[in-house]
């Protein structure tokens, strides 16, 4: 199944949750943060002004992003968990 985000949507993979503190204690699943940070797979079209212009979104594929922490809506496909977030989720790009 192929997922296309639409309008100011991207599509993100959450990164992985650490599994052991900076001490090296091993957390449960349970313990475990949600990262805010992930990879963008794919983006919409852009935002639709008025007038019907479209503006492009800031992010492109393959960025790195850190995102608000109730952002988006998560989905499973194929599998896999990803999110649907807005641009306005996403806080600032990793370089």
């Amino acid at each position: 199944m192929r997922l296309e985000p639409l309008g100011n949507k991207v599509i993100v993979k959450r990164a992985e949750a650490e599994e052991r503190t900076a001490a090296g204690i091993v957390l449960p699943d349970v313990a475990r943060e949600k990262p805010r940070i992930g990879r963008v797979l794919s983006v919409g079209s852009g935002r639709q002004l008025d007038g019907g212009q479209r503006v492009p979104l800031q992010v492109k594929e393959g960025d790195r992003i850190v995102f608000s922490a109730w952002g988006g809506t998560e989905v499973e496909v194929d599998g896999e968990k990803l999110l649907i977030l807005t641009e306005d989720d996403i806080l600032a790009v990793i370089e």
